[in-house]
């Protein structure tokens, strides 16, 4: 886990990742631990959502240029339960994930050597507590140890006696699965050794001859870039790990200032004239190619950077700040090209100031602000609000009153249940913990409740709301204090709060070369970039592309609600030439392509369904 990230508009979730636990330590015990609050600051945390839009809306029907081949309804299927999907030879591979529950978690196997008429053939259980998500693949191993196929797929813990860490299984034959390992990955947190493997977020494995590698998403450390040796698969070893920002700075940009949390959400490894190049979809950093042909001794290649103002945003007459959520990318083929998509599940953000000190209040909106609406009023300073913490006090109800509230102990839904409870007041204002993972950071945040509540802003902000003095130092060191220095019930400064739309996710075009990428285009569903469609339509986000194996130009995306898209490279454009939604809507996740009897056809998962086949028939 890196700098918190300002997620803005993230919405009421019904169903969160993070913040069914309770109890998520005390405000002390988080030096680099990822904490169960609902802080939205590492990958696994950008996928605890629901639909906003909610289940009784989304876009119509539509078809162009692109062929239903057939689809097939998994079984045990719990809406959004289906994540992401990988093929090889004949067979497609489905993660059930642990996003609702911690049951019936593990891997769909289908087969599709007959697109028209797959069949699910298998079913792949995770371990106990544990759920696969992002990281399914499967890859051809010709080691010295092992010759075979092997299916990698990762943890996230989603209930009692989880692991973290990755998974791999023998599917030479895929209707006979072999477990060669499981739960294995970094058991260090910040050099203590640990139970469990780190939780990961995603994996990708390649063979590179005598030997074969995987790199794994480590959710609760900087160094979030874990590279695995399975050149014997049943005993892989970690061998090196990065935290990318540090070990090559020039991946961060300096503006705009909202890009402030940095950590790997996904990646890929391709053999490009002889190279192992890993291209890292790094969050609020941009897609990084790096020459990992040693893996001990990883390379920078080259790296993009976010168009300021966002392009969309500006192609749409809005001036906004892009979202900077590089979620996932892959080379075109030929490798001319990087496509990545950004991911953005929210489509309003915040605009917060202290209006005492004329200073921006750098926060999200966890439970957002009505469309256009503002709200300003005086700060109350709340303590922690937790059920175990000294009452809220009530607030005024004859005036504007904000409760600030400091993270930690508890998860963002007590807080904000126990200010409303308390009454009197109109918003909530979380700022950061102590801790190396947090002081004078930000993050986002899941949280359920009716007032709008907004953060997580960084330590010093709540500091200065009350006139305090603050030192960022010794907040990491944890010499600081250790919570806000004033009598809870104390007054503070002038805050005020207004939310726009900027719209949703969407996709990037870059020329790929050594140093900085040149952004060439950008691509977006017409509904993600209009405010009349920021609600009751589903996500209307991108999620995930794949490029053509046999065409350099095409390119085909999951695009959550927004269905199934293909794009064509027109004189460096990218032009949408096919699209499909079914009657009833989609919810997209995963997408691949694979050939059969000659032709190219593309695998998509649907989170509430299962699997999808489609051709593209256009030209």
């Amino acid at each position: 886990m890196r700098k918190a990230h300002r997620q803005t508009g993230v919405g009421v979730l019904a169903a969160i990742l993070f913040a069914t636990t309770a109890l998520a330590g005390s405000a002390q015990a988080h030096d680099g631990v990822s904490a169960s609050d609902g802080a939205i600051d590492n990958a696994a945390a950008t996928h605890g959502h629901d639909q906003h839009g909610g289940s009784e809306g989304h876009l119509p029907a539509t078809q162009k240029n692109v062929r239903l081949v057939s689809k097939l309804k998994l079984s045990n299927v719990v809406e959004g339960k289906i994540a992401d999907v990988g093929v090889y030879k004949g067979y497609a591979y489905l993660a059930s994930w642990g996003g609702v529950g911690c049951d019936n978690t593990g891997v769909h196997v289908v087969d599709i050597r007959k697109p028209s008429k797959p069949k699910e053939v298998g079913f792949i259980p995770a371990p106990a507590g544990s759920a696969p998500g992002e990281g399914i693949q499967t890859v051809h191993l010709s080691t010295p140890s092992f010759n075979g196929d092997v299916l990698v797929s990762n943890n996230e813990v989603c209930g009692d006696g989880g692991v973290g860490g990755m998974n791999v299984y023998d599917v030479t034959d895929p209707t006979k699965p072999k477990a060669l390992a499981e739960g294995v990955g970094d058991f260090t947190l910040e050099g203590e050794p640990t139970d469990i493997a780190r939780e990961i977020h995603s994996v990708f494995a390649w063979d590179a001859g005598r030997k074969a590698y995987a790199v794994i998403v480590d959710n609760e450390e900087g160094t979030d870039v874990d590279i695995m040796d399975i050149t014997d698969p049943t005993k892989p070893q970690l061998i090196a790990e990065y935290d990318l920002d540090e070990t090559f700075p020039q991946i961060l940009q300096a503006a705009p200032d909202n890009l402030t949390e940095v950590f790997l959400h996904d990646m890929v490894v391709k053999n490009i004239r002889g190279r192992q190049v890993l291209l890292a979809s790094y969050w609020d950093a941009g897609y990084v190619a790096l020459d990992a042909t040693d893996p001990k001794n990883l390379k920078y290649i080259g790296d993009t950077d976010f168009t300021n103002p966002d392009p969309e945003g500006t192609g749409s007459g809005r001036d906004v700040a892009p979202e900077g959520n590089g979620h996932q990318a892959e080379f075109t083929l030929g490798n001319r090209y990087v496509i990545g998509a950004d991911e953005d599940f929210g489509p309003y953000a915040l605009r917060a100031r202290n209006l005492d000190d004329n200073t921006a209040v750098t926060a999200g909106q966890g439970i957002p602000l009505e469309a256009g609406k503002a709200i300003t009023g005086d700060t109350v300073y709340a303590g922690l609000g937790c059920n175990d913490s000294p009452a809220v006090p009530a607030g005024d109800p004859a005036a504007v009153d904000i409760a600030v509230v400091e993270r930690g102990v508890c998860t963002f839904t007590e807080k904000a249940a126990n200010v409303e409870a308390a009454g009197g007041y109109d918003a909530v204002l979380v700022f950061n913990r102590t801790g190396s993972d947090a002081c004078d950071t930000q993050s986002g945040m899941t949280v359920e409740g009716t007032l709008p509540t907004f953060g997580v802003a960084p330590r010093s902000q709540g500091f200065a709301a009350f006139d305090q003095p603050y030192n960022n130092e010794d907040c990491l060191a944890g010499t600081g204090p250790a919570t806000l220095p004033v009598d809870i019930g104390a007054k503070g400064d002038r805050l005020t709060f207004s939310s726009y739309f900027d719209g949703w996710g969407y996709a990037h075009l870059y020329r790929n070369k050594g140093g900085k990428m040149t952004e060439l285009d950008t691509y977006a569903i017409p509904e993600s970039q209009d405010p009349a469609y920021a609600s009751g339509s589903g996500d209307l986000s991108v999620h995930e592309v794949a490029t053509s194996g046999v065409r350099p130009d095409l390119s085909y995306f999951a695009y959550y609600a927004g269905g199934f898209r293909v794009t064509k490279i027109k004189n460096d454009k990218l032009v949408e030439v096919g699209r499909f939604i079914d009657e009833g809507g989609n919810n997209f996740w995963g997408v691949q392509t694979f050939n059969s009897f000659g032709k190219e056809y593309v695998a998509a998962s649907d989170r509430d369904f299962g699997l999808y086949i489609f051709e593209y028939t256009g030209h």
